[in-house]
């Protein structure tokens, strides 16, 4: 995995949000990682903001939307391996098919996944590109969440 500098303080910063439940954080701070990330990185990282919010929808009593999220999650790491950014991405799956599956049914789910860094020694190389600007209005955000992008939207016109 490659990121431009300064995307990796980013990325493991969404992943400690994340981490500590904090998802909507997560799903911010990844989001600018994803601004600047490679093509190649981009559905990996669609993915992991997907989770997230597929997560926050859940906390907030969207079931609906966090199956959606969820099932689109699982279908962006579908073309990494096992082990992907320092993350275990097989537990994750894992985890994924085991909540889709409990809210399919309607039953509870099972605990909220978790990232499992699997290696922390990913290279990223440096390439001068520049923090994205947080001062201009978001047209769509990486979940595609109509939700985030619509929020995003209503607070940029005020």
């Amino acid at each position: 995995m490659t990121l431009p500098d300064p995307g990796i303080t980013r990325y493991w910063r969404g992943i400690r949000r994340f981490n500590d439940r904090a998802f909507s954080d997560a799903h911010e701070v990844l989001e600018d990682v994803w601004r600047t990330a490679p093509v190649s990185e981009r559905a990996f990282l669609q993915g992991l903001i997907q989770v997230a919010v597929g997560l926050h929808h859940y906390s907030r009593g969207n079931r609906l939307g966090a199956a959606s999220l969820l099932a689109r999650a699982e279908k962006n790491f579908s073309g990494y391996a096992d082990a992907h950014g320092g993350l275990d991405v097989a537990a994750l799956r894992a985890e994924l098919r085991a909540w889709q599956e409990a809210l399919a049914a309607r039953r509870a789910p099972p605990e909220l996944p978790r990232l499992r860094v699997r290696d922390a020694k990913i290279q990223f190389p440096r390439t001068g590109a520049p923090a994205p600007n947080r001062t201009r209005p978001r047209r769509r955000c990486a979940c595609r969440c109509w939700t985030c992008a619509g929020s995003t939207r209503a607070s940029a016109k005020k």
